[in-house]
């Protein structure tokens, strides 16, 4: 079963996730884990669509909170469009399709820091996405001069992708 796995990120952090998850669904469905800049203008013929990207200011990020991310990375930041312009832009799928969310956020109550992945589950619905799961959220630090995906994260993201390839399956089996 195809597999497309699609993150924005702007310090590393959900990138670094979203291939965990990837890694995870690798053992049991052919995966695809694209940048959103690089992602596919139609989701036709995926079987899953995993999506997240960073919570910022209580939600997804918006032009201008990815211009405050670049003013805060050297290097400048790993996407430079989003996933909530993404999204807004996809097709109405002509079937439904299973999707699953997830978000890179403070490790904070959901309700002090927002979840990216709430809007983005929100933005799928109306494209007829079916949730497979609820939306996930992993958990970074933010330090002096660099936000950090904190400990065990990236093993947890790998064990929710693995997690989902299994409900995947069992859903297609009926």
């Amino acid at each position: 079963m195809q597999v497309l796995v699609v993150f924005e990120s702007m310090f590393g952090n959900t990138e670094i996730v979203a291939r965990a998850i990837g890694k995870g669904l690798a053992g049991s469905c052919e995966v695809d884990v694209v940048n959103v800049d690089d992602a596919p203008a139609q989701w036709d013929g995926v079987g899953l669509l995993v999506v997240g990207g960073p919570t910022h200011a209580h939600g997804m990020a918006r032009p201008a909170t990815r211009k405050s991310a670049r003013q805060q990375v050297e290097g400048g930041v790993r996407s430079s469009t989003g996933v909530r312009e993404w999204l807004s832009a996809l097709p109405v799928a002509s079937r439904r399709v299973p999707v699953a969310v997830f978000d890179t956020r403070l490790r904070r109550a959901r309700w002090l820091t927002g979840s990216a992945a709430v809007g983005a589950r929100k933005l799928l619905l109306k494209r007829r996405g079916v949730p497979l799961v609820p939306p996930e959220s992993f958990f970074v630090d933010a330090g002096k001069n660099a936000t950090v995906l904190c400990d065990g994260e990236q093993e947890r993201a790998e064990a929710w992708g693995t997690m989902l390839a299994a409900r995947l399956l069992a859903t297609a089996a009926g």
